[in-house]
């Protein structure tokens, strides 16, 4: 198989989504019903049922759950970008969300992977209209508890 393995293939309801994240904003779905968030994108409320969900634009904020460097990805144009950290975060709605973690200049290296712990504090950023993770420098961040 050729090609790039990384880059969505957006549908008649997930256009939304990647849309928004095109545009540098994160979008998830919160239930009228429940008042639940969730990610990743779905027509229904995974917590309820409900199918009054609507779209809404989240903060960005979010803590580091779990990690794993990835030493070897044959996959274009993952090949290119190992070391990288492959992360699930807890966002600041609630939602768990699986993502990349990246350095303030690129791929988290091993380096900035060995400084990194359950809780550190991360925020949004965006490549080729993708959501990925960064920690926060911004003084407010650091390890989160």
């Amino acid at each position: 198989m050729t090609g790039r393995h990384d880059l969505p293939e957006a549908d008649a309801f997930t256009r939304t989504y990647w849309d928004a994240a095109a545009e540098g904003r994160l979008l998830i779905r919160r239930c009228r019903a429940c008042g639940q968030a969730h990610h990743y994108p779905r027509e229904f409320c995974p917590h309820c049922w409900s199918e009054d969900v609507t779209w809404e634009t989240a903060s960005g904020r979010a803590t580091l759950y779990t990690w794993s460097v990835v030493h070897r990805n044959d996959l274009p144009p993952f090949a290119d970008r190992t070391p990288y950290v492959a992360a699930v975060v807890d966002l600041a709605e609630g939602p768990r969300m699986m993502t990349e973690l990246v350095g303030a200049e690129g791929p988290a290296a091993e380096g900035t992977a060995a400084d990194l712990s359950a809780g550190t504090d991360l925020e949004v950023t965006f490549r080729d209209g993708i959501p990925v993770f960064r920690p926060v420098t911004d003084g407010a961040g650091g390890a989160g508890g």
